[in-house]
């Protein structure tokens, strides 16, 4: 049925009514005035003004990027600024080398998450001194993460001193308990979770633990049921990585992997729903490279 009116429509005919006589207008009164503002400000800008605050995609003066690298108290304002230095230096923005002495030493930085986003800009870099030879030590961290993005950023350097780290970002994460006790509260196997998501509750004693995924991915296997005993170093779950760890490792591999890795990329050539199809495409495109570089005559 058509709703919209047109111009050579005839109008109903016409009823006499009475006037209505209009109602008073009410002002507001100035306590209504502060609630509603109060209100406004509690549902809509308190959150637009936190989001703006942390979102990492607003850009900083060089003045605020040199303070926020130095804000020990809050490590989000160092990763902003990490990322914002990442993004000039991908875009050869003269100048981004003013911060390259403040880049190295965040490689040694407490918090994960912020030598994690180090790790990574130092790879948008390879001219800037010292940058290689700092990766080169985050190999060792206590993060798989951070030693998985530290081996990403060497194959840029031409350097695969790291390629057991990068096959290690294939394969699923194991979980374990850091001490003895027992699960309460568990997730499922199959669910979606984000890095530092809560995948168990572990009751030792009168203190109830959170065991967190130390990735982002898909709960594998679930070990450990709820009621169950765990000991300490008890394997509570797996978890598979995510499809962006997955990606970036299998573009790595593509040029630098040797044949040994190829058991750790055939996973993701299946065709199974849990594989998306340019993974699985980018897993066979290394496969084929790695094979065609072990078929070349070694240089003499």
């Amino acid at each position: 049925m058509n709703l919209t009116a047109r111009i050579d429509d005839q109008p109903p005919d016409l009823v006499e009514v009475a006037p209505v006589a209009p109602k008073p207008r009410h002002r507001m009164s100035t306590r209504n005035r502060i609630l509603f503002f109060l209100t406004a400000w509690l549902i809509v800008l308190m959150p637009f003004l936190f989001w703006w605050s942390t979102w990492f995609g607003r850009p900083l003066s060089e003045r605020e990027l040199t303070s926020y690298l130095r804000d020990d108290k809050h490590p989000r304002h160092i990763q902003h600024a990490l990322v914002q230095i990442g993004e000039r230096m991908a875009r050869r923005q003269p100048g981004a080398t003013q911060w390259d002495a403040d880049v190295i030493r965040l490689a040694a930085y407490p918090v994960e998450e912020v030598r994690n986003t180090d790790a990574w800009v130092m790879g948008q870099e390879t001219a800037a001194l010292g940058f290689h030879q700092a990766l080169l030590k985050m190999l060792e961290d206590s993060s798989p993460l951070v030693r998985g993005n530290a081996a990403l950023s060497l194959v840029r350097f031409g350097d695969a001193v790291g390629r057991p780290q990068i096959v290690a970002l294939l394969q699923p994460a194991s979980v374990k308990a850091l001490e003895p006790g027992k699960i309460v509260d568990a997730s499922r196997p199959g669910t979606a979770i984000h890095r530092g998501g809560m995948i168990a509750k572990l009751q030792t004693g009168t203190r109830v633990v959170e065991i967190r995924s130390p990735i982002s991915g898909r709960i594998r296997t679930l070990l450990a049921q709820t009621g169950q005993t765990v000991a300490s170093g008890g394997e509570i779950a797996s978890v598979d990585p995510d499809t962006e760890q997955a990606w970036e490792a299998l573009r790595a591999l593509y040029l630098v992997g040797q044949p040994d890795d190829i058991p750790a990329i055939v996973p993701y050539e299946r065709e199974v729903p849990e594989v998306p199809d340019r993974l699985r495409q980018q897993a066979m495109l290394a496969e084929q490279a790695i094979r065609a570089r072990a078929d070349q005559p070694a240089d003499k």
